[in-house]
């Protein structure tokens, strides 16, 4: 896999479709492939789209791609399907409503499984990521899974975060609640031509004026500054605050995506003032780290768990012998292989 590091570097599709095979496949090479590609990373701007199954958001992904590709960027996009737990397999069908973006040499998509991951990412989407980075792709897009509330995972990948509704979706705003609200960097209400556009915007600022205290006038952001209620939707950057702005657009017709398109590029000028761009990266790879360090840790632990120790544990705790507490204790004081 070593040798497919500089036809990649050159652009070659080909050796970049394999090493993204490589990657989620986590086969044999993968790994040194990407520490050889690290250090030509860190230069794409990531944004991730996510937001309830239903909402657009291939769609949107597809109208933004467009839209850059106008501009004369390259583009990356990365999206993630849920993975099936009774069959194991995955439809990846996402592709097929970017019809639009098809023979773009300038565009590159990539389906890839969660594969039993929870969050809305796959465990392998920041090394593809990484990849399409170190390919020279100006802009990656990463569309989740589409899974609700707790998909948050997002975030730590992304430097900026687009969260998209839809009006009709239910109770107002019920899938983007206390947790995936706050990490809209953008907040989008993707087919804004429906009945209750109005309704769905008004519940997301209400949201969002709730989860900043309102003071005479004034709002609280969430990195800890003031700002006034009767903002513009594209306040003017400001090193010490970031406001995520309500945009409405309409996909397949283009509608409101150029201020999409804005929108995100003054989100990357804040990050890019102060210290914010640190700040997020250091939290991003500390978050990372711990996650792989994890892993690394159980698989260790289990490989050096004696034979049966897992099955007579489990056959005692079905027995009621032991509660799952004792059981999980029980484990860290036997002793290892």
């Amino acid at each position: 896999m070593i040798e497919i590091v500089p036809a990649l570097l050159a652009g070659d599709r080909r050796a970049l479709a394999r090493l993204l095979t490589r990657i989620e496949n986590e086969s044999p090479g993968a790994a040194e492939a990407l520490a050889a590609l690290y250090p030509h990373t860190g230069r794409a701007h990531i944004i991730g789209v996510t937001g309830s199954p239903g909402t657009g958001k291939s769609s949107l992904v597809n109208a933004i791609a467009q839209a850059y590709r106008a501009q004369g960027k390259t583009v990356g996009i990365i999206c993630v399907d849920p993975t099936s737990p009774f069959t194991g397999g995955a439809i990846l069908g996402d592709r097929i409503r970017m019809r639009d973006l098809a023979g773009d040499a300038g565009v590159f998509i990539r389906s890839m499984a969660t594969r039993g991951s929870l969050g809305g990412l796959s465990r392998t989407a920041r090394d593809a990521v990484r990849a399409l980075d170190a390919a020279g792709f100006d802009v990656i897009l990463i569309e989740t899974v589409g899974a609700g509330q707790s998909e948050v995972d997002i975030v730590r990948a992304a430097q900026t975060t687009l969260v998209v509704d839809a009006p009709g979706m239910g109770d107002d705003v019920q899938a983007i609640k206390a947790g995936i609200l706050e990490i809209a960097d953008v907040l989008v209400v993707n087919k804004a031509d429906r009945p209750g556009v109005d309704n769905t915007v008004r519940a997301l600022r209400t949201m969002i004026e709730t989860g900043h205290p309102v003071r005479r006038g004034q709002m609280t952001t969430h990195h800890g500054q003031v700002m006034h209620l009767e903002a513009d939707p594209l306040p003017p950057v400001d090193d010490s605050m970031w406001i995520p702005p309500i945009l409405r657009t309409v996909a397949p017709e283009g509608q409101g995506i150029p201020e999409v398109l804005a929108a995100v590029k003054q989100h990357r000028d804040y990050l890019d003032q102060g210290n914010h761009r640190h700040q997020l990266e250091r939290h991003q790879v500390e978050f990372e780290l711990l996650t792989r360090l994890e892993a690394a840790l159980m698989a260790r632990f289990l490989g050096a768990l004696p034979p049966q120790a897992m099955t007579e544990l489990v056959d005692r705790v079905r027995a009621r012998e032991l509660d799952p507490a004792a059981a999980v204790e029980a484990l860290l004081k036997l002793p290892k292989s």
